[in-house]
This record gives structure tokens, sequence and C-alpha cells, in this order.
């Protein structure tokens, strides 16, 4: 098969459609991204790739240009650690990267035409990756990643990947909580006696919290944001610029995603004390972030609450999953969830970097420096 694969500076310059069909029933769609493209986000270039034939599309991705810190997975003592060094070793650890991918994103959305053949596919996928790594020389770029390969993705393209001298990786895994539950006690009945007795009585002492689910965020665009910026930096985790997000991120996307991105916005008595932005799909609500304002939101258990919330939503709505994200991995298996692998796969043009990136890739995963993913572990084991 002949495909003919090209770099856009934007997405925009993509059609919407073509861009959706690869895509379907997908919230993260071209109208999302393209949303993210129009704020500003000084930490990264954003673009696209597709493939085609005979003048159409049949395969894309997102792409991105970021200089990555090569301590980026590190948390806790050893990422104090490499701060300190940063400013010693600035010229080491900074490494120009392009991505296939999004950093809004918890996987690399790689779509094709549901018409497109096992083979077909395959072979796209090598003109994509064929173009990526052709636009990153003629950048002056050496390294080149896929950020977030998802398990069903990596099980199909693996093979293909690795045959074509990409090496494979570990990133955070994705928690997904099943639902095939008829109501929240029968949900509530799924887990430990432990866990039951503790959601119910923070639930009890939450207070009177009052919860308004909206499709809009008129009037409340700046405290949204204030309430994402404050719990970020609260964060005893830290991901560098892959946590940053474009200018009035919460407002574009609310607009453009409309009827499928919500929010839900928590207050106690008048107060907003966090907000939740949450994508519904058919099967799927993407609990997208949770903002909230300390010490009000933990005097209100405010994280039970909104969990617990997104379980009656999906409820309701018969939806049978939630997915939960790459953080805060301890309450989420508590409540229920399971993990689900992700994967990074790289390559560099310069034998030598190439022969040490391999090396380090043996002995830094990712999922394995996460304090919580640590700590699950041990007490499974």
């Amino acid at each position: 098969m002949a495909f003919e694969a090209k770099i856009f500076a934007s997405i925009a310059e993509v059609s919407a459609s073509a861009w959706d069909a690869c895509f379907p029933g997908e919230a993260e769609c071209h109208a999302y991204y393209a949303a993210c493209a129009r704020g500003s986000n000084r930490g990264l270039k954003e673009g696209a790739v597709a493939a085609y034939e005979n003048g159409k599309l049949v395969a894309a991705a997102p792409t991105f240009r970021i200089n990555f810190r090569l301590d980026t997975p590190f948390q806790g003592p050893l990422k104090r650690f490499t701060e300190r060094l940063y400013p010693f070793a600035k010229g080491i650890m900074d490494l120009p990267i392009i991505c296939l991918g999004s950093p809004y994103s918890e996987r690399c959305h790689i779509g094709f035409q549901p018409d497109l053949s096992a083979t077909g596919k395959r072979a796209a996928l090598a003109s994509l990756m064929a173009c990526l790594e052709a636009h990153a020389g003629a950048e002056g770029t050496g390294l080149v990643a896929i950020k977030d390969l998802s398990a069903h993705d990596e099980a199909a393209f693996g093979t293909t990947l690795l045959s074509l001298g990409w090496t494979r990786g570990t990133s955070l895994p994705i928690a997904l909580l099943d639902l095939p539950f008829r109501d929240e006690a029968s949900y509530l009945a799924s887990l430990s006696a432990a866990t039951r007795k503790d959601i119910r009585r923070k639930l009890r002492n939450a207070g009177s919290i009052r919860v308004q689910w909206r499709d809009d965020l008129d009037g409340v665009e700046d405290v949204v944001t204030s309430l994402y910026e404050e719990t970020r930096e609260r964060s005893r985790l830290d991901y560098g610029d892959f946590e940053l997000l474009p200018d009035q991120y919460f407002p574009r996307v609310m607009k453009a995603l409309s009827g499928t991105a919500r929010v839900a916005l928590y207050f106690a008595e008048d107060e907003l004390c966090a907000f939740n932005l949450v994508f519904l799909e058919k099967d799927r609500l993407i609990d997208k972030f949770l903002g909230v304002r300390y010490p009000l939101g933990r005097e209100h258990n405010i994280y039970a609450v909104s969990w617990m919330e997104n379980v009656k939503e999906c409820l309701a709505r018969g939806i049978g999953t939630l997915q939960t994200g790459q953080t805060a991995y301890g309450p989420k298996l508590r409540f229920g969830s399971r993990l689900v692998p992700s994967y990074v796969y790289f390559k560099h043009r310069s034998a030598v970097p190439y022969a040490i990136l391999k090396t380090v890739n043996r002995f830094i995963k990712a999922d394995r420096l996460d304090p919580d993913l640590r700590a699950a572990r041990a007490l499974s084991s």
C-alpha cells in the first residue's frame, strides 16, 4: 500500500470530519485538540501528522515538541536531588523531543479509517512514523517518541514499532473503574468492608455540600483556573511542563465540546470549593481534572464526594467505565479501580545517545517511580 504522510503545524489544517472519522466516539476529538491549540503554552509546540491514500486521510495523530527533562519521571527525594543538580547539568538533562501524542490526553490518539485492514493500519503507522522521524531530522531534533500508547494499540502495533527500530518503555498506567452495577448500593457492596465504611463515613461528615452540574463556566472561569493551579501546586507529584495547560483551557474546552464536556461544581455554602471536569462518551466517563480549595475541600471530604457523584452520573447514564487518570492511585485502587498499562516508544537518530537512552530505559521505569504505585505493590506483595 502506498501512503503519503504529511506534517501539519496545526491540527486546524487537517479536515475535522476526516480526523474524527478515524476516532469514532472519542471525546478528545478534533475540536478538543483545536481548542487546546488556540491557547498559549510556551512549554511546547503542537501539531499533527496524517497519512493519505489517493488524497483520502486514512490515519492521523496529534504531535508536539517539548524540551524534555530526563528527570521528569522522578519524584520525592530523587526529584529534589536532581532539582539541585539541574543548574549544573542543564545541557545534559534537557532533551528537545518531538512526540506522537499530546500532554493534554492520557493516551496517544493514533486513529485509522475504520475500513482500513489490519495490514493497512500497520503500513499507515509506518508511514506516520517515518514522516515524524524525517520532520525531527529537519528540525534538528534527535529524539522522537510516542507518549502513552494504550495497551490496545501496543498489542496491535508493538511488533511493528520494534521492527522499525523503536524501543519500548513503560509509562504511567490508566485507572479504570468498571461499573456493572444497578445502583450505588451495589457498587459499595463490591468494595471491602473497611473501604465501604470509610466512604460512608466521609459522605456523612462532608457537611452541606451543594453540587451543580453545568455545561458552561460562565462567571466562574477564573475561579476554576485558580482551583486547578492551587491543586497542582500542592501536589506531591511534579511532572513539569506536562502539567501546564494552555491559557483559557477550561472555558475553551467546555465551549468546543458542548454536551460532551461537563463540569461539576461543589459549593460549601456559597463558596465554590471544588470543580470536576469530565468528558462523556457512550460507555466511558473521563474524569479529566479535579481542582480543590484547601483546606475547605479536605474538611468536606471533596474527593470522596466527587468520586461518588461521578459513580452516580455513570450509573444514571448507563455508562460502564469511569476513567480516572494517571495519578493518585492509592484511593482509586481502594475504591475498586483496576490499572491498565501504558507505554512509551522512543528512538534517537544518533547511535551513541540512543544507546545511552536504551540503557537508562532498562533501569528507570515511570510506573515504578510513582510513590502511590510503589505503595500499592508493597501492599499486594
